[in-house]
């Protein structure tokens, strides 16, 4: 956004310090001159010798004690970090083949291409003259239309014969992209892969010799470590912005733990590295977390050990191969956990299991709580598809689930991720209903026709559902399979089950609702 032209006053403090700053300065030039009123004037060594005062021994320093407050002297200089990294930062811009001819809002249109892709994650529409429904259309008397500004980024070069890594969405849709040097070349980059899970991408442009970027260890980063981004937001080459490292590890549901840091990253900064002091690449600035799509304090970067991870895979094989075992998941919560005898809320719930899958081979089933894969514990549901994505499929893996209240150690061989299938729905109500007042539910069994469908062994049908069981989220047409942690296969085992629970005492069910299942916990009414 254009500023005015006239300057806006400067804010009140900042002219507060420029005052405090100048009479500083005054009372300096006063003391000097009166303490030393020759200081200005040029003496023989000797006599500034003689006429010096004796030296004043000070008395030892007494060691700070142990809960002193801790002195923070000084702070940074970017100056050689900017002087070693700037070289091997580039920009890249994109383009696409359009209909017609580029018109004067081009440059204004790139950059807002960045920024919808990333902050809505839709395309910025088109505005294209031309025959409806065609707007991809080439120019007519063209094969190939014209080639037209599509967005802005950054990215790095990740060797010196010209690999450059960037974001996946910076180059994503792109017809053409170019990669601008800091010393002004300019190179056509071919797209060797973009992985768009971990938003990471790698390109090649025909060149030797180039400035390569240095690789850290996120391992060693530390929150509250200076970091140094470099990048071109909103076009602008080369700027250089500076903060913290705010968290490490940052989970926000995606595949990989994002770095989290206060340093400004805007549009166009995608794809440009994260810097700590030693000069080293430690993150890919890849997001923001924002209401309005500008900078508000939080930016996110992809560690670059797992970036480096998916560049290998990609220059390898274009593609990442990535493992797959077939379960729908959950959280655990902390209600769900006490009331099946888990104790601490953790793990990851299988809402599901695909017929075929190596779960489904494997014998896990809904319901089941998995605590470990391959020895690691899960400690939130988010843990899981990381372990097993990163699992090279025809591994023969661990699993260490908790079911009914007992773990029970499972194999399964990882398979590689591919499109989820789809499957039946529930179906109707089967007769021989029973209920219980207490809980507010009605339930029968299931015929074997919808056993069959449904790929259950038992479980009841839920008829009606008020009261308690309506308050813990039950509804007619869901599917109960166990019930205080003992699983049933019919509306008779489900009273005998219910006559062993104590009066008034809070119960678990494991729910299924389509092809997801569910605990929940239902409180019988005082």
């Amino acid at each position: 956004m254009s500023s005015p032209v006239t300057a806006a006053p400067m804010p009140s403090v900042i002219r507060r310090t420029l005052v405090v700053g100048a009479v500083v300065s005054a009372v300096g030039l006063v003391l000097s001159s009166s303490l030393f009123p020759h200081a200005s004037q040029a003496q023989p060594a000797a006599a500034v010798a003689a006429t010096a005062p004796a030296a004043v021994v000070p008395p030892p320093a007494t060691p700070p004690a142990s809960n002193a407050p801790l002195l923070v002297k000084g702070l940074p200089d970017f100056t050689e970090l900017v002087e070693k990294v700037g070289p091997s930062v580039v920009s890249i811009r994109t383009t696409q083949r359009v209909a017609e001819e580029a018109g004067e809002g081009d440059e204004a249109d790139a950059q807002m291409r960045e920024f919808f892709k990333r902050f809505f994650g839709v395309p910025m529409p088109e505005q294209r003259r031309g025959t409806p429904g065609a707007p991809n259309a080439p120019k007519r008397g063209s094969e190939q239309g014209e080639e037209r500004p599509r967005g802005v980024g950054s990215g790095f070069i990740l060797s010196g014969d010209g690999y450059v890594m960037t974001n996946a969405h910076v180059v994503d849709g792109a017809d053409e992209v170019y990669v601008n040097l800091t010393d002004k070349r300019e190179f056509k980059a071919k797209v060797v892969g973009a992985d768009k899970r971990t938003d990471v991408a790698v390109l090649k442009i025909e060149a030797k010799g180039l400035p390569a970027v240095s690789v850290g260890e996120v391992s060693r980063l530390r929150v509250g470590e200076w970091v140094m981004a470099i990048g071109t937001p909103f076009g602008l080459e080369n700027t250089v912005t500076a903060g913290i490292v705010s968290a490490k590890a940052r989970d926000t549901g995606e595949e990989i733990r994002f770095i989290q840091t206060d340093v400004a990253v805007n549009p166009g900064n995608s794809g440009g590295p994260l810097i700590n002091m030693r000069g080293e690449v430690v993150g890919i600035n890849s997001q923001i977390l924002s209401r309005s799509g500008g900078f508000m304090g939080i930016s996110l970067s992809i560690p670059i050990d797992d970036a480096v991870k998916v560049a290998d895979q990609l220059r390898a094989g274009g593609k990442v191969i990535r493992g797959r075992i077939g379960v729908s998941i959950g959280p655990v919560s902390k209600d769900v956990a006490e009331s099946i005898g888990l104790g601490k809320a953790q793990g990851a719930m299988v809402n599901g299991v695909e017929p075929g899958t190596p779960a489904d081979k494997a014998g896990i089933e809904a319901g089941d709580i998995i605590t470990q894969f391959n020895g690691q514990v899960i400690d939130k549901a988010a843990d899981l598809p990381r372990l097993v994505a990163a699992t090279k499929p025809g591994t023969r893996s661990t699993l260490k689930v908790f079911r009914r209240g007992a773990y029970k150690d499972l194999s399964v061989t990882v398979g590689e991720l591919d499109a989820p299938r789809a499957k039946a729905e529930g179906a109707d109500a089967a007769p021989k209903a029973v209920s219980s007042a207490a809980l507010g539910l009605k339930v029968s069994d299931l015929s074997a026709a919808q056993k069959r469908e449904l790929r259950q062994s038992g479980g009841v049908l839920v008829d009606e559902a008020q009261g308690p069981a309506a308050r813990a989220g039950l509804r007619a047409g869901d599917i109960i399979l166990a019930v205080a942690n003992v699983q049933i296969a019919s509306g008779k085992e489900f009273e005998s089950v219910l006559a062993k629970v104590e009066k008034g005492r809070a119960v678990s069910v494991l729910v299924r609702r389509g092809e997801w299942a569910q605990y929940a916990v239902i409180r019988p009414a005082q």
